[in-house]
């Protein structure tokens, strides 16, 4: 083997023996809350996913940029949640969960991203990727295709999500650094191209070759350094991560809710399925509450809205534009048939972030329940009763 191959072949033997090495110390010293799937943690805060690979996980230091950003969102006083199947860090990381892949290409995290997404329903996506396909030297002239397609699947699952996309770390070998600057060099392009909803975020120029442990992952410093570029890039865009002090509407706590009526404060009518039909594609209207099965809901934990036992609240034609009729479906698991039952009394659709609304503010029996955007008046507001 070639002096330099066997050089960059042991550098990453070495790197992985320290992985290996500080998982068990951290485990050992009960700072990894856990490793795998995740056990959710919820503050009813805007759903963020930390998506990507060991940069993401925190390899080095259970947690990563995950601490400092933590750290900052409730210093100046926002209601975060993060979200994700994974699930490490320390006590001073309020919220564990992630979907950080430690070894993954884009590729590998592109093969998962719909289910995922589906499962944690976030509102914004922090995404560091690529650090692997320029170490594994693979096909990186194509990886920021691979990466565009990414986003486009993260979009088109989650329309409305907010995809704060990194310029990827440094790295302290020359050949690797090389692929890791080409590859940066075609993201601002990349992510020009996918509209307003897309935001670039250089993370490589905050870190210099002293701020990593093993020549690929951050020193605690360099991953505090990420944090604050993660939290400017956030702060500059609107609503990511809601308000200081008075975070968007957000999601109450799931389950529990069984056989109930949802009546709209406007009209104090119930939602209900038109002619108590159960065939799919009965449309929902409002109309007076007398108790039958065909106004009678459960939400469930995957956020959905049950009727019959087998049915589901559902935005006609998977539709996310004002005025999309809401119907009952087979129950499917997409995100048109996830809803969530917010703080201030509006119902949300998982997909679309609008509002379950009573057609043109009516009152009367037979109105119409679409989707609208949200404006804050009394037909987009229902309370849950026994």
């Amino acid at each position: 083997m070639p002096i330099s191959r066997w050089a960059s072949f042991a550098r990453h033997a070495r790197a992985a023996n320290l992985l290996a090495a500080a998982v068990a110390a951290a485990m050992a010293a009960g700072l990894v809350a856990g490793i795998g799937i995740a056990s959710a943690e919820s503050n009813g805060g805007v759903r963020v996913m930390p998506l990507g690979d060991s940069i993401t996980e925190g390899t080095q230091v259970p947690g990563g940029y995950r601490i400092g950003l933590w750290q900052r969102f409730g210093a100046d006083g926002y209601r975060v949640d993060f979200v994700g199947s994974q699930f490490n860090g320390p006590a001073s990381l309020g919220d564990h969960d992630h979907e950080g892949h430690p070894g993954w290409r884009i590729d590998q995290i592109d093969a998962n991203i719909v289910t995922w997404l589906r499962a944690a329903a976030p509102h914004t996506v922090l995404l560091h990727i690529g650090t692997n396909d320029m170490n594994q030297n693979f096909d990186v002239a194509n990886a920021p295709a691979r990466l565009s397609t990414l986003v486009d699947h993260i979009l088109s699952t989650m329309p409305g999500v907010e995809v704060f996309v990194a310029q990827i770390t440094p790295e302290s070998d020359p050949t690797e650094e090389a692929r890791v600057q080409a590859y940066n060099a075609a993201l601002p392009g990349v992510v020009q191209s996918k509209g307003p909803h897309v935001h670039l975020v250089d993370m490589h120029s905050a870190l210099t070759a002293a701020d990593l442990t093993d020549g690929i992952h951050p020193t605690a410093n360099g991953y505090d350094k990420m944090a604050t570029v993660w939290y400017r890039a956030l702060l500059s865009v609107p609503g990511s991560i809601g308000s200081a002090g008075n975070p968007s509407p957000t999601p109450t706590a799931t389950g529990g809710r069984q056989n109930v009526e949802v009546v709209g404060a406007g009209s104090g009518r119930c939602l209900d399925v038109v002619g108590a039909s159960t065939s799919n594609g009965a449309q929902v209207q409002l109309y007076d509450c007398w108790g039958g099965s065909n106004q009678r809901w459960t939400y469930t934990s995957g956020r959905q809205l049950t009727v019959y036992g087998n049915k589901c609240l559902d935005a006609s034609g998977q539709g996310t534009a004002d005025g999309t009729a809401v119907i009952i479906w087979d129950c499917s698991g997409q995100p048109n048939q996830q809803w969530n039952i917010n703080s201030n009394g509006t119902i949300t659709g998982v997909q679309s972030g609008k509002c379950l609304d009573a057609n043109a503010r009516g009152t009367a029996n037979g109105t119409k329940v679409i989707l609208w955007s949200c404006n804050g008046q009394n037909n987009q507001q229902w309370s849950l009763r026994s």
